[in-house]
């Protein structure tokens, strides 16, 4: 499976996992995911987080928006 499909796969799962933390619709979690720096990171092939599970890629993400606040 490429990288591409894989993200295709798992994303999902991400932005559902951010739409029930924070209580917000998909659409404003898949922005904020994109938007973060883990989302870059996911985006970027070099990094491999593409091969993470979903969970491990929404608690960084947490991570990251925690200290944001």
């Amino acid at each position: 499976m490429d990288h591409a499909t894989t993200r295709a796969t798992i994303i999902p799962e991400i932005v559902r996992l951010i739409s029930e933390e924070y209580k917000i619709s998909e659409k404003e979690a898949l922005d904020k995911f994109y938007t973060s720096a883990t989302g870059a990171s996911f985006s970027d092939d070099d990094t491999g987080l593409y091969g993470q599970s979903a969970l491990f890629i929404f608690g960084l993400f947490r991570e990251e928006y925690e200290q944001q606040k």
